[in-house]
């Protein structure tokens, strides 16, 4: 039976599988991130190549799908491209952005909307005819906001706030100062400042604003603007995409939504809902390499069986580190 190569790389961490025709997942290798935007096209690619040969495929496979944080326009896409294909992993090469990996893995429909709010925030629509809905996600320069860093960052700008008198009151103040076993918000300011904690780390203080919202006001409305966020992605894409009178799977992925509790999904329903009213949106804990194996096997054309098994058997994998300790 042929094999495939699937791999998710994403900006923490980089999965790769090897996957048979019939489902069965033959190895599977965790690496590092694997995002160009960080080390760069030709390092990225270089880390992805160890992880296959950690995986050893015995014979080589008929192709390679590479989604990639990071491959967010064409002329990235066809640099990776340009540069995978002389490594001869397979006999053919895909590569996409990693948001496909999820919308894949959430759904069996082929197509829907998916949003991914890790560290930052993406979002990928694909319609039912196979056109595609995508965002630059570059952060503040291409107007996002939203995920576990910039959620992180508001709450210590709300903590310090809180504490100097500029800002309302919040609890943020003590619990921002407590993650850090310091004593004031000003002093984790002060420890980032001169380096001694890594500005990445504030994607830690994200789960202390859901913790918050619920008593909170300052949290409760920074939690609304990550919904209205993620509300805003599916309204766009589900308008560019014709879909508003359709009913779309909206899929909810990434660190901070991939475990969303009931009443922040109902939130974000009842945003998506006012445009595009047939909607089911549902987060999925489903690795993302399950995405790119699924999307393997489509193009292998292989079985319902063989997509069923290859589901139970990453159904398993331990999930991608999520907000709190990292970003999926």
């Amino acid at each position: 039976m042929r094999l495939a190569l699937a791999i998710d790389g994403g900006n923490s961490k980089t999965d790769v599988a090897l996957v048979r025709e019939d489902g069965a997942l033959l190895g599977v290798a965790r690496g590092a991130g694997s995002s160009p935007h960080a080390l760069g096209a030709a390092a990225a690619l270089d880390l992805i190549g160890a992880l296959i040969d950690e995986v050893a495929p015995p014979e080589l496979p008929e192709l390679t799908m590479l989604l990639l944080a990071g491959a967010d326009f064409p002329d990235e896409e066809e640099e990776l491209q340009r540069l995978a294909e002389p490594r001869g992993w397979s006999r053919s090469l895909t590569i996409r952005n990693d948001t496909f990996a999820v919308l894949r893995a959430g759904t069996d429909r082929g197509w829907g909307i998916a949003v991914v709010c890790g560290a930052g925030m993406n979002c990928v629509g694909v319609a039912p005819d196979g056109r595609h809905a995508r965002f630059p996600a570059l952060g503040a320069i291409t107007g996002d906001w939203g995920g576990g860093y910039d959620l992180g960052e508001a709450a210590l700008y709300s903590a310090v706030r809180s504490e100097d008198g500029r800002g309302p009151r919040t609890r943020l103040e003590r619990s921002v100062a407590e993650h850090f076993a310091l004593p004031s918000p000003s002093e984790v300011a002060h420890e980032i400042h001169r380096g001694r904690i890594a500005h990445r780390q504030l994607v830690e203080l994200a789960p202390l604003v859901f913790a918050e919202a619920a008593d909170d006001a300052v949290a409760a409305a920074l939690v609304a603007r990550q919904v209205a966020e993620v509300v805003a992605f599916v309204r766009v894409a589900a308008k560019r995409l014709g879909l508003e009178a359709a009913e779309p799977e909206v899929v909810l992925g990434g660190g901070l939504l991939q475990g969303a509790d009931a009443a922040l999904v109902a939130e974000i329903a009842r945003g998506v809902h006012e445009t595009v009213p047939g909607a089911t949106v549902k987060p999925t804990s489903a690795p993302a390499i399950l995405g790119s194996g699924l999307y393997a096997l489509d193009e292998l054309g292989a079985a319902p069986a063989a997509k069923e098994r290859l589901r139970s058997e990453l159904d398993g994998m331990p999930a991608p580190v999520t907000i709190g300790g990292g970003d999926g």
